[in-house]
């Protein structure tokens, strides 16, 4: 059975969440999450749509030390192994991705009103994350 990768831009309030291909070569955005709401929207993706890798982007300031955020990720990451024993966690570096993708929804022409969609961004930046992953498997 193919299987698919997921990728999360985790956030207090929003997660976005980007999904690949089952030849694991284009990750294309899925939908944002209310963070409180992303452990069922989790299980009901793992499930459907037959992931067997998860990759969370790791939020870094500048000088490489862990973001606040990540205290936050590192319990959810927890949780998702407890329910998943099998599913395999991988991390990157999202330094960037927000604004990566705040410069996608420009030079795609989206307006201004419709780049200020805060969800569209973080689904943005997931896919930005697991297509920095796709590249690297």
């Amino acid at each position: 059975m193919k299987t698919k990768v997921i990728a999360l831009d985790f956030g207090m309030k929003r997660t976005g969440i980007a999904i690949s291909d089952e030849m694991k070569m284009i990750a294309s955005g899925l939908k944002t999450v209310e963070t409180r709401n992303l452990m069922q929207e989790l299980k009901k993706i793992i499930k459907e749509e037959s992931v067997d890798t998860v990759v969370v982007g790791q939020p870094k300031h500048i000088d490489g030390k862990p973001m606040q955020l990540e205290k936050n990720i590192l319990y959810f990451i927890e949780d998702v192994q407890a329910l998943f024993p099998s599913l395999v966690i991988k991390r990157i570096d999202e330094r960037f991705t927000s604004k990566m993708a705040f410069q996608t929804m420009i030079d795609s022409g989206l307006k201004k009103k419709q780049r200020q969609n805060k969800g569209l961004v973080d689904e943005i930046s997931a896919t930005i994350i697991l297509q920095n992953y796709l590249q690297y498997i």
